[in-house]
């Protein structure tokens, strides 16, 4: 039902059958609810925020964080302003920067709203998947000849800053599965034509390194001096690329695509982890990043049936239940941490698991089993009585600054996912019963 003044009041669709794990039924019923909540809240804070990096974001943010990277002893001294208000007092970050709009997150919120206009069949939720296509027609980056999104701010990391506005292959396939799960319904020409732009851009404006006959690395964003070997952003670009040469049928995304995909399967730890990077130096190993790799795989494999990603999966799954949950079940932020950390649970980690263990639902028995404990604690403990979620369990107390890019839109866009996979299944066990 809709209200007057717009905001969605109740989703009608079926919940006869609901999905069952390897650990019993999902709570399908409260996941509506619970996004119902989120979407008026939603509503009412608006589409901008705060960010993770809020910060750093700033001039004086940014010079703190490079001398961090550059002089670590005086940088420590440089960074202790943020890093305290970051564990203590986490709504300063309206101080130290302002709020903003976040393209990764309205990909997701329109990927979101794409699933609910799907399972609701409701032009409301369509209408809202619409508005997001719009504003990120309205937020590609500037100064290239094809359609791609990044930041928009300074982001200072280990290898220098990147600038605001400079495309980034993390984000970049997000808004091409936006404008493609879009396309699904309406099969617009103007979606179609601006997936096709975004995947040229992930085709030609990204440096390759090989790093073995049949495997080659690419560089993070089109500035190869920035970063590279990063073991995710391999995963994305071979995501998009595979999709766009299934979509369109040309075989040179897939060309390119395969040797980013070896990359990442090449990089494979023998224990079945990915590192953050393969570069000697970032050896990390954490939650969400471990996911992104993961979820990729999962998705070339249901286009490809490549061996290569299942088995892959395989290992990585396998490490995954084992290293990255507590004894309780929660997600862990890091199974190999590259520094001390200021939180105990992490608001992404929790997003990333629901979309992963959805996507393998009914393919590991352990993975279903943690996708029924997050989901409990997901609706239990982490959403706040306004509809938002908290955004981290600190060392004392929850972060509860909003933060759409981390990660409001992730989760969901992860919820809506498990109410359109369940509601299939659904239909599926109804139909065969008839």
């Amino acid at each position: 039902m809709e209200r007057e003044d717009g905001v969605i009041s109740q989703i009608t669709f079926s919940t006869e059958h609901p999905a069952e794990t390897e650990s019993g039924f999902l709570p399908v019923e409260q996941t509506h609810a619970s996004i119902v909540k989120f979407v008026q809240w939603l509503e009412k804070y608006g589409e901008t925020s705060h960010d993770f990096q809020s910060f750093y974001a700033s001039g004086v943010g940014q010079w703190a964080k490079a001398m961090y990277y550059k002089r670590p002893r005086l940088g420590i001294l440089a960074v202790a302003p943020m890093v305290f208000s970051e564990a203590f007092v986490p709504s300063a970050r309206g101080i130290f920067w302002k709020r903003q709009r976040f393209p990764i997150a309205d990909a997701h919120y329109a990927m979101g709203f794409a699933l609910l206009a799907k399972v609701a069949q409701q032009d409301s939720y369509y209408q809202r998947a619409l508005h997001f296509l719009e504003v990120l027609k309205g937020t590609r980056c500037p100064g290239y000849d094809h359609y791609c999104w990044g930041y928009p701010f300074n982001w200072v990391t280990l290898r220098g800053t990147i600038e605001a506005g400079t495309p980034l292959i993390t984000t970049v396939p997000y808004v091409y599965e936006a404008f493609k799960q879009v396309w699904e319904i309406d099969k617009s020409d103007e979606w179609r034509k601006i997936m096709y732009s975004t995947a040229m851009h992930g085709l030609e404006d990204y440096k390759d390194f090989p790093t073995s006959p049949t495997a080659s690395t690419c560089s993070y964003t089109p500035d190869p001096e920035q970063s590279i070997s990063v073991v995710n952003a391999n995963a994305y670009r071979a995501f998009l690329l595979v999709s766009a040469a299934n979509d369109f049928g040309e075989g040179k995304f897939r060309k390119v695509g395969e040797r980013n995909l070896n990359f990442v399967i090449e990089s494979q730890n023998e224990d079945g982890s990915w590192y953050y990077a393969k570069d000697g130096k970032r050896n990390f190993i954490d939650h969400f990043h471990t996911c992104f790799v993961l979820k990729a795989l999962t998705k070339i494999e249901a286009m490809t049936a490549h061996p290569g990603c299942t088995k892959a999966i395989d290992r990585g799954i396998a490490y995954y239940v084992r290293n990255l949950f507590d004894e309780c079940g929660s997600p862990k932020p890091f199974a190999s941490r590259p520094r001390m950390t200021v939180y105990r649970r992490e608001l992404y980690d929790y997003a990333e698991c629901i979309n992963l263990a959805v996507l393998l639902q009914g393919r590991y028995p352990q993975l279903d089993k943690r996708l029924r404990s997050v989901m409990n604690e997901i609706l239990k403990v982490w959403q706040r009585p306004d509809g938002a979620f908290h955004s981290r369990l600190l060392l004392l107390g929850w972060d509860n600054t909003p933060m759409h890019r981390w990660a409001q839109a992730q989760l969901f866009r992860s919820l809506c996912l498990l109410i359109w996979r369940n509601r299939k299944s659904s239909e599926s066990a109804a139909g065969s019963q008839l």
